[in-house]
């Protein structure tokens, strides 16, 4: 672990993304240490925040911005400095792999070569804008994205060609196309120009697909550490329906999965995400998995409403943390653990604070540090319910499915024809095609008693859930 002062980097003042520089890997850990015990210290003991032996060369997905210097008469690339739009010029990153520094050099010179110019939002002229390098840590794969401003890639083949020459390492090259006045660096059209149009990597064991727009985090040597304790807390035995909110590309849904999770529902709202997920999970041959595309807080308030349990719920929300309508679903669903991992421990205090109050009480709170030389910092979290009754099963009763061995909940049902047929189901319709085939209904999900009048399903409803029940493996 280093413990001196690295070469002082100088772009550090105009970059701004290397905050804590000027201090030592040791003097950084007891930084954020004490910015975690400040924050989350009231909870219960902060254990000792897990480091890197190497700290360096980590970030295994680099972009570099593009502009025209007019003076020069040539393209430079780096990153925007802090707080402008104006771009300092960047070659290589003491943070930054240093293969994918090296090819984002080499496309820029070969860009010079080719009179390529910057693409100007203003006048809507010119042509590159951004060029982004992914690399699989374990598996080599390497992707390069370049972003333009125009579908028109003059000389295409032979600056692929020449690209490929310098470096035939590059397993893909993909065209995207983005013309709209964004701070978002890939637009939404993109054309696979060499390989498969993506890459592959390896994590806990899995190998995910990583595509261009997709979500995999960027240090890939702590995050085996961070998923390794989300799944230590989570204390799977082979019983537990997990639930896995905010699952993005399905990484740690699919761990659990294969790591002692009867079932894992996974809920994220990036359509692109849901789908590399499915093929994640397609991918590592994992059949207890289902993956949905919505809004994590409306989905668990339906489930939440439906009277449906789970044992485990992973949450994993971006640096604005959960929403006081998720965390109360949280508590009506009461499961018996919930495992947060957090990348802000002010918000996750703030989190930590609401649901602590709804019975729940924190077990263990663990940093990893997942950025050296920033700021930011990971914490794993994991909350019991302290007036939890246990586990509740709540998979279909199977005593007349006749050998069929699928589960599912009624949110799930709902989801599933929600997203392939654009209609909603109530419980209510559910039960009654449950009944209808001989599934045996449990009483928390009556489909009506008394007297009253009970709508019957419509038709094309019926359908949908007749489907659903075939997906589901219910009949």
């Amino acid at each position: 672990m280093a413990n001196k002062l690295p070469n002082s980097c100088p772009k550090a003042k105009k970059c701004g993304g290397c905050q804590l520089q000027n201090m030592t890997y040791a003097e950084q850990l007891q930084y954020k240490q004490n910015k975690e015990e400040r924050f989350l210290g009231r909870f219960g003991k902060v254990n000792p925040i897990i480091g890197m032996e190497n700290p360096t060369h980590y970030r295994n997905k680099v972009q570099a911005a593009f502009a025209y210097d007019y003076r020069h008469r040539k393209l430079i690339s780096g990153v925007y400095q802090s707080g402008s739009h104006n771009i300092v010029p960047v070659d290589d990153c003491m943070i930054e792999d240093r293969i994918a520094d090296e090819i984002i050099t080499d496309v820029r010179k070969l860009m010079n070569s080719f009179k390529f110019t910057a693409y100007n939002e203003d006048t809507g002229r010119g042509f590159i804008r951004h060029v982004l390098v992914k690399r699989g840590f374990t598996t080599g794969e390497i992707m390069v994205v370049l972003v333009s401003g125009t579908s028109m890639f003059p000389s295409r083949n032979n600056f692929v060609k020449a690209l490929l020459n310098l470096h035939p390492e590059i397993t893909t090259i993909i065209h995207n196309i983005n013309p709209y006045r964004t701070n978002l660096v890939l637009g939404k059209q993109e054309k696979v120009i060499y390989g498969k149009g993506y890459i592959e990597d390896k994590l806990c064991g899995c190998t995910f697909r990583i595509s261009a727009k997709s979500f995999y985090q960027i240090n890939p040597v702590q995050t085996e550490i961070l998923y390794n304790t989300a799944i230590e807390y989570a204390g799977l035995t082979g019983k537990e329906t997990f639930f896995d909110s905010y699952c993005g590309t399905g990484t740690i849904g699919i761990i659990a999965a294969t790591r002692g999770a009867a079932r894992v529902i996974g809920v994220e709202l990036n359509g692109d995400a849901v789908r590399d997920a499915r093929s994640n999970a397609k991918r590592n041959n994992v059949e207890n998995i289902n993956f949905y595309a919505g809004d994590a807080t409306r989905f668990i308030t339906e489930m939440a409403d439906a009277g449906e349990k789970v044992d485990v719920i992973m949450m994993d929300p971006p640096r604005a943390g959960s929403t006081d309508e998720f965390l109360d679903a949280c508590a009506r669903m009461a499961p018996p653990k919930i495992v947060y991992v957090s990348c802000n421990p002010e918000t996750l205090a703030r989190d930590l604070r609401y649901i602590t109050k709804k019975g729940y009480k924190v077990d263990a709170i663990q940093p990893v540090d997942m950025f050296p030389y920033t700021n930011h910092v990971e914490t794993v979290v994991l909350l019991s319910g302290e007036k939890v009754n246990g586990h509740i099963d709540i998979s279909l009763d199977t005593e007349k499915l006749e050998n069929k061995t699928g589960t599912a909940t009624y949110a799930e049902i709902k989801a599933y024809i929600k997203e392939k047929y654009g209609m909603n189901v109530t419980t209510l319709y559910i039960g009654q095609i449950k009944d209808k085939v001989g599934i045996k209904d449990r009483k928390n999900y009556n489909t009506g008693s008394g007297n009253g009048r009970v709508p019957n399903c419509p038709p094309e409803k019926e359908e949908a859930i007749m489907d659903a029940f075939r997906h589901f493996n219910l009949i």
